[in-house]
């Protein structure tokens, strides 16, 4: 299955600028080709292209399929990038891949890293999302201090925030699932951990603080521990 982005409507399709020229220019592809194009939004269409240009590529609806594959949760995750940026960006291949809503980047007391390009995280998930045929695209928000983002109203959701700290109450992530949330927050922190009075005024917040297990992960691999837990634990 080739997999493109675009605009899905009633009865065509229409793929972005970016796609319509991957398709024309890279694939050399061909009016009557028939392939599937999705809006990111959850609407999947098989489309036979019958009009290529040099920045619009066309095609009518042979079939479509909303809300493809939807997942009965939804999972944001809010993380401290790391200093190396190919680790991040495994992490962020491999969640897209598994199942991701949603990624916040947070500014953090032990924070290595100041700035992030968010072009660049934004073509790795949505490259990640075409490799496993998925139609929702992870939505990306940028870096964002961490004291103003536990500050944010996340309505319904059940916010955690992962930490090493031995005398501060954790509880099993596995026990937190058990509840079955459709929503849920999980804050990953930097290889300094979260300071104790950032955990603590997570918890002033409504955030409960997880344990991800016995061993102490580096961010990426606590990152992935946790979006892995809960596709097992909650994917119906």
């Amino acid at each position: 299955m080739k997999l493109f982005f675009g605009e899905i409507y009633d009865d065509h399709a229409i793929l972005n600028e970016e796609e319509s020229h991957h398709f024309a220019k890279v694939l050399r592809g061909q009016e009557g080709d028939v392939v599937h194009v999705t809006d990111g939004k959850g609407k999947l269409a098989k489309v036979e292209i019958n009009s290529i240009s040099k920045k619009v590529v066309e095609g009518s609806i042979i079939e479509l399929k909303t809300d493809f594959e939807k997942k009965n949760y939804y999972l944001h995750v809010a993380i401290a990038p790391t200093k190396t940026m190919e680790r991040l960006e495994f992490f962020l291949e491999k969640a897209t891949e598994i199942g991701i809503d949603e990624i916040t980047f947070l500014q953090t007391f032990h924070s290595e890293r100041k700035n992030i390009k968010i072009e660049r995280i934004e073509k790795i998930i949505q490259a990640a999302t075409k490799q496993s045929l998925k139609a929702y695209l992870p939505k990306v928000n940028d870096l964002t201090k961490f004291n103003d983002f536990i500050k944010q109203d996340f309505e319904n959701f059940t916010k955690c925030i992962a930490h090493c700290e031995d005398d501060i109450v954790k509880t099993p992530l596995k026990s937190i699932l058990e509840n079955e949330p459709n929503k849920i927050l999980i804050l990953i922190g930097p290889e300094g951990d979260f300071s104790r009075d950032e955990i603590l005024n997570a918890e002033k917040e409504n955030y409960k603080g997880i344990s991800l297990g016995q061993q102490r992960f580096r961010t990426e691999t606590a990152a992935l521990q946790a979006v892995f837990a809960i596709d097992w634990e909650l994917k119906s």
